[in-house]
């Protein structure tokens, strides 16, 4: 059982989709907008964060950038048919997943249960002592266990889906990785996302990482065909 904090301000969905979650065994609070969220949340952290976009006092997007801060607790977004700018901003954020209202509780579940699986998970396709081990490439520190990443030290928060696309990466530096690759890497195999949901990701990895190191540069990208990790 998962603990889920539900965020919407239409209160028929707050309503619907909470009795689905809690009918597939979560627990779930609700939240009518950002701000009223942020403060439980951060007395108490759930295991995922369900939100809409659009909400009065805190919206979406506010609430998903003050939960990065300091924090990589996985979050969903449920966006609208006309929000597609929207979708790429919370994704370039730090969003792990989205789901376009009118959905199916089916696919949300689904979503859901794909997102907790890839915060207690590796990469799909390694095996599990792989997954464990503390991967040191350089300046770079990866362990899995403990999700946990650093630069030359400091540490560096990334959400789940960013934890994964760069295990992928530098657990065989040098080696060109295409985006149905990081995609397999980091998505399950029943969700599918575009290219530019994998190179918004990239893009984000690589400003965190620059925030620590000006200089940093060890994802390249190899147009039409993927990204490596640098060796070295």
């Amino acid at each position: 059982m998962a603990t889920i904090a539900l965020v919407d301000d239409d209160q028929n969905i707050l309503t619907s989709v909470s009795m689905a979650l809690e009918a597939d065994g979560h627990d779930v609070t609700t939240y009518e907008d950002g701000a009223q969220a942020l403060e439980a949340i951060n007395l108490k952290a759930p295991d995922l964060v369900v939100s809409d976009i659009k909400m009065p006092r805190m919206d979406g997007m506010e609430l998903l950038r003050r939960l990065r801060q300091d924090s990589s607790l996985p979050l969903i977004f449920l966006t609208s048919k006309d929000e597609e700018i929207d979708e790429v901003l919370g994704l370039t954020l730090g969003a792990d997943d989205y789901v376009k209202k009118p959905f199916s509780q089916r696919l949300l579940l689904e979503r859901v249960k794909a997102v907790l699986r890839r915060a207690d998970a590796g990469p799909s396709g390694s095996s599990p002592d792989e997954d464990k081990q503390v991967i040191k490439r350089g300046s770079l520190t990866l362990d899995p266990l403990r999700h946990a990443c650093s630069w030359k030290g400091d540490n560096v928060t990334l959400t789940v889906t960013e934890f994964l696309i760069l295990q992928s990466l530098a657990s065989r530096p040098g080696f060109v990785k295409s985006r149905d690759a990081l995609m397999d890497a980091a998505y399950d195999d029943q969700i599918y996302v575009d290219d530019r949901t994998i190179d918004s990701h990239i893009k984000r990895i690589r400003k965190k990482f620059r925030v620590h190191d000006k200089e940093f540069d060890q994802i390249e990208t190899l147009y039409g065909v993927g990204y490596k990790y640098k060796e070295g």
